[in-house]
Parts: structure tokens; sequence; C-alpha cells
């Protein structure tokens, strides 16, 4: 029982808006309280049940809410770190390595010294090895060309439907709806 209770703590479900486009990951609790308030319909199942002494249920995996839900508007992307590698993909832009946070860096492309400014079209993601190899000169200088143009973002995905290489990989059932986001 102990090793079913483990795997239920870590199982999640994707909820989607009515409109399918992914809004966040919730807990199996939250899912199944939103199916038993009768807020979302089930599109997809995991394999696994949740057992009470009266009955069993098997754990949503992809819900859909059966109302619009009117995405927040936050306005102008916040300019942080965290935003520069999601905006990047959590990838080099420099030697286009894709990286776990703690092993990027964030590289001014005109270099703070020659007054380049804290901004999403100056700050780019960039490796330790490549952020050193640029040191304090231009991309064009360095001989190093940026493989994307910095541009502020018009939206980010929501941080808990950022699935990154280090964390465990979406369910199968979750792909296509992920992919409805991406467009």
């Amino acid at each position: 029982m102990g090793g079913v209770m483990h795997h239920l703590s870590s199982l999640r479900s994707l909820l989607l808006n009515s409109s399918y486009e992914p809004m966040r990951i919730v807990s199996w609790q939250k899912a199944l309280i939103l199916w038993f308030q009768d807020k979302v319909e089930i599109l997809e199942y995991h394999t696994v049940f949740a057992r009470s002494a009266r009955t069993s249920y098997q754990m949503p995996s992809v819900l859909r809410l059966k109302s619009y839900v009117r995405p927040r508007s936050t306005g102008a992307v916040r300019f942080c770190r965290e935003n520069v590698y999601i905006r990047d993909n959590f990838t080099c832009q420099y030697c286009g390595d894709k990286l776990v946070a703690k092993h990027l860096t964030l590289d001014h492309v005109v270099p703070a010294s020659k007054n380049g400014k804290k901004t999403w079209t100056n700050v780019v993601s960039a490796c330790r090895e490549c952020n050193q190899r640029k040191a304090n000169r231009t991309p064009q200088t360095a001989n190093m060309p940026l493989l994307t143009e910095p541009k502020m973002p018009s939206w980010l995905p929501t941080r808990e439907l950022e699935i990154q290489m280090e964390m465990e990989q979406a369910p199968a059932s979750w792909l296509e709806y992920l992919r409805f986001k991406a467009g």
C-alpha cells in the first residue's frame, strides 16, 4: 500500500481551458475535486486508481474545464533571469547547448562596461564557457554570432507547464495537448 500511495503522491493532471489550451498542472487531489464539483470533463486517464473504502477512481491525466476561464492578463512579461532562460528555451545563444538553469548564465550582448543595458533586447542565456570566451566583447568582435536575436517576449508559458530536462517527462497522454499550446 505504501508504494501505491507514494506513486499517487507524485501524480499530476494537465488542466486545459474549455478551448483546449493548457492552463496548468494540478495535483491528483485537485483534479478529483474539480471532477466531483462537475467543473471539468476528463479527457485522458492515468493507469493508476485511488481507492476509498467503498469505491475506486481512475486517476485523471488530462482535464478540460466545462466553462471558459479567461487567462490572467499579466501585461508585459517581467524581465528576470528565469524568464530569459524560458524565452531562450534553456539554450546557450552562442553554441546551442540546451542546459538546466543552474548551468546557464546571463550574458549582456553589448557588455555593461560598454553601456549595454540590462534589457530583453540585450541579455541572452549563455553557458559558462561561451560567456567566459566572449568576455567583455560584443558577439561581432568575439566572432561569436547569436543564434537568435533577443526580443521581448509577448508571453511565456506558465512556470508549472515548463517541463525541463531534469524533471520528469510529460505523460504521453499530455503530448497532443501541449503541442496545441506551441502552435
